[in-house]
C-alpha cells in the first residue's frame, strides 16, 4: 500500500495531521480511515468474486490482475523475447549465432 512512500514522508503526512486535527481527533479519523479502506477492499473483493461467479467455471480462475492495461503492456511489449540475442539485442539464426552487422535475416517467401 505504502509503495511509493517512504517512511519520511510517512512522518510528515503524520506530523501535518496532527497539527491540523489536533491529537484528540486524529486517532478517530485514522480509524475511520482503517474502517473505510477495509470497507472499499471487501467492496472491490465482492465485485471480483461476482464477476468471476458470473464468467462460468471456464473462465473463473482468469488472474483480473493480469487484464490491466500496464500489467499487459508489461507482459508483452516489456518481456524478454526469446527471438533476441541477450547479449547483442539482434535476431538470432536458427542455429542460434546472432547474425552479423550487414547480414539480411533469414526470410522464407512462403511463410506469406
Amino acid at each position: 500500500m505504502f509503495d511509493s512512500l517512504g517512511w519520511g514522508e510517512i512522518v510528515v503526512l503524520l506530523v501535518l495531521g496532527l497539527f491540523v486535527f489536533g491529537p484528540d481527533r486524529l486517532p478517530g479519523m485514522a480509524a475511520d480511515a482503517g474502517r473505510s479502506l477495509r470497507k472499499l477492499r471487501l467492496y472491490v473483493k465482492g465485485m471480483t468474486d461476482d464477476l468471476k461467479s458470473e464468467l462460468g467455471p471456464e473462465l473463473g480462475d482468469v488472474d483480473l490482475a493480469s487484464l490491466h492495461p500496464r500489467t499487459f503492456v508489461q507482459k508483452h511489449l516489456f518481456s524478454d523475447d526469446d527471438d533476441l540475442d541477450p547479449a547483442v539485442g539482434r535476431p538470432r539464426t536458427r542455429a542460434g549465432a546472432p547474425l552479423a552487422d550487414g547480414e539480411p535475416a533469414p526470410w522464407d517467401p512462403e511463410t506469406t
